[in-house]
């Protein structure tokens, strides 16, 4: 059997990546030997029992407040010393993290054939988001196979000299992902959650995280989100608040006071996906968040001024707001207030994918190493056509 290696470290990576391992548990002709770094410990452990994943290596590799340099470090060193004790043949990376970037380095100095899923996203800045654009920018060098998501991820990667032959239009893992999830019984341990989410309150979900923002812009989001709450008194927003100290010490402040913010942990994968699909508006400078709220209709605010996903912006689902905050509570007063607004960014048509990227991928990898054929790629009009003819139904 062939031994393919996953290696990932966070939660959205492990989200990605989850599909893809199920898909190799299920074939014959692999061996998967899930490996993780332990770049988001809770969050990525939460992950991998939603999916049924056992990783067979941990790296264990989180520090409180260690930097990036500390983190490309010591997953430098500790695929090292897995690949001596169990070495792969091939190696999958899922886009933009320092581990996707250290594992791809690590497997190209072993001359081990990379993979890399969610290939060819581009902002156009190198420090936009930070430091995600140059990740993956590194890493599409030296990968074997790019796993594009879409038409507009290929397209970047053949302008940057890649061979079409290997290059794959896949769709997103996430939104196999999702459909995964969307289906399972998930209750929440916070009870006061679960009253909000079954209430039918319009809710705002907001959550933040990006480095580029900490501080001013962050100050920002924190100002904006207060006075919308201000504004709104009948709208309830929820804000998972993310585990970066660097964060909440901004944010917290700007939050407290007021009976219609509701501060929560970071959620489960999939509590959050409820609490995603219960949601009038979503406010956000996630990227996954960009890619899953328009396959259950929610209009996303996305708090950047760029994005390197610019296919939901271009169907009308996606707005970029950056992080003034007048423009933020400007955005969301529109989609509060008026209907057609509203109405035409909940235009529910996924440019993303449709549930099928990770057996598209799977066979992409079994065509590069000799066994079959690659599927057709990934045609967002297909899904665009599916959601018309389900509507005019």
């Amino acid at each position: 059997m062939i031994k393919i290696m996953p290696i990932y470290g966070t939660r959205p990576e492990a989200i990605k990546m989850a599909p893809i391992i199920q898909e190799l548990k299920r074939s014959a002709l692999f061996d998967c030997v899930v490996t993780v770094t332990g770049q988001h410990r809770a969050m990525l452990d939460q992950v991998n029992e939603l999916f049924g994943i056992s990783p067979s290596h941990d790296l264990n590799i989180m520090r409180e407040r260690q930097s990036l340099t500390s983190i490309m470090a010591r997953t430098l060193v500790g695929l090292e010393e897995v690949f001596a004790e169990d070495r792969p043949d091939v190696v999958i990376v899922q886009g933009d993290t320092t581990t996707s970037t250290a594992a791809a380095l690590v497997a190209f100095y072993h001359k081990i054939p990379v993979v890399h899923a969610e290939a060819g996203l581009r902002s156009g800045d190198m420090h936009s988001p930070f430091p995600e654009e140059a990740n993956r920018k590194l890493t599409s060098q030296i990968s074997s196979l790019h796993l594009a998501p879409t038409a507009i991820s290929r397209q970047n990667l053949l302008r940057e000299g890649v061979a079409s032959d290997k290059i794959v239009v896949t769709g997103n893992t996430v939104i196999d992902a999702l459909m995964h999830v969307v289906e399972k019984d998930v209750s929440f341990l916070d009870e006061r959650l679960q009253f909000l989410v079954d209430s039918g309150r319009k809710l705002l979900l907001v959550t933040t995280h990006r480095r580029e923002n900490i501080g001013d812009g962050m100050k920002n989001i924190g100002l904006a989100v207060a006075k919308i709450a201000n504004t709104h008194p009948d709208l309830m927003v929820i804000f998972p608040l993310h585990l970066n100290p660097a964060v909440r010490e901004v944010i917290l402040p700007f939050l407290m006071d007021h009976n219609n913010i509701y501060v929560t942990q970071p959620l489960s994968y999939g509590e959050f996906t409820k609490v995603l699909g219960a949601s009038t508006i979503v406010l956000s400078d996630s990227g996954g968040v960009q890619e899953e709220a328009p396959s259950l209709g929610k209009p996303v605010l996305v708090m950047r001024t760029n994005t390197e996903r610019p296919e939901a912006v271009v169907a009308g689902t996606v707005r970029l707001v950056g992080t003034d905050s007048a423009l933020i509570v400007h955005e969301v007063n529109m989609l509060l207030c008026d209907a057609d607004h509203y109405s035409r960014m909940a235009r529910a048509v996924n440019p993303y994918g449709d549930g099928l990227a990770a057996a598209r991928s799977l066979a992409a990898i079994g065509h590069m190493l000799g066994f079959g054929e690659r599927l057709p790629d990934f045609d967002v009009s297909d899904v665009v056509l599916g959601a018309s003819t389900k509507a005019a139904k």
